[in-house]
């Protein structure tokens, strides 16, 4: 692992550990701007067969476990692009959940909840891009299609082959 990925993962994991131990302690006032998004996602999922809690602030303790797991596997390297993508995830109902700026009327409110919405969207474009980074490594789409192509080219080998021990064969009988 080069020295930016060792740093940047427990940066990027620090603010879900740091919000989901303040979830954790703080899971009734969480639950309260959570609820109206647990409202409609709730049902959607059970209609899509996701077992999920009704109640918010057991959404709220399973969002912040969810998220400590994932930061502590994604900080120390562990399946860092799975735990990129289970945090992605997670921090698309937390963003909906706690910064609705465009239900806030204060000015300053409104101005310091846009800036968190847009600070997770950030946070979220990193994830997405270490979900996606090999470490240098050739991804499962690279090594498909070389193995095709390497396919192709031994198939072109054995047919030159067999064309000239064709030819052989017909050369002997005649």
């Amino acid at each position: 692992m080069i020295a930016s990925r060792l740093l940047a993962r427990p940066l990027l994991a620090s603010t879900f550990l740091v919000g989901a131990t303040n979830a954790l302690k703080n899971t009734e006032a969480a639950a309260t701007r959570a609820q109206p998004v647990t409202d409609k996602v709730v049902p959607i999922a059970k209609n899509a067969g996701v077992p999920l809690p009704q109640d918010p602030a057991t959404l709220v303790r399973l969002n912040a476990g969810v998220q400590i797991a994932a930061a502590l596997a994604f900080a120390t390297g562990r399946m860092p692009r799975v735990s990129a993508l289970v945090l992605a995830a997670s921090l698309v109902p937390t963003t909906a959940a706690g910064h609705r700026f465009w239900e806030t009327q204060d000015p300053a409110q409104r101005t310091q909840q846009k800036l968190h919405f847009a600070k997770n969207a950030s946070i979220l474009g990193g994830l997405l891009i270490a979900a996606g980074d090999t470490e240098g490594k050739p991804g499962v789409a690279w090594r498909a299609g070389r193995a095709a192509k390497d396919a192709r080219r031994e198939a072109k080998h054995l047919a030159k082959a067999a064309g000239r021990e064709a030819r052989l064969v017909k050369a002997k009988v005649s």
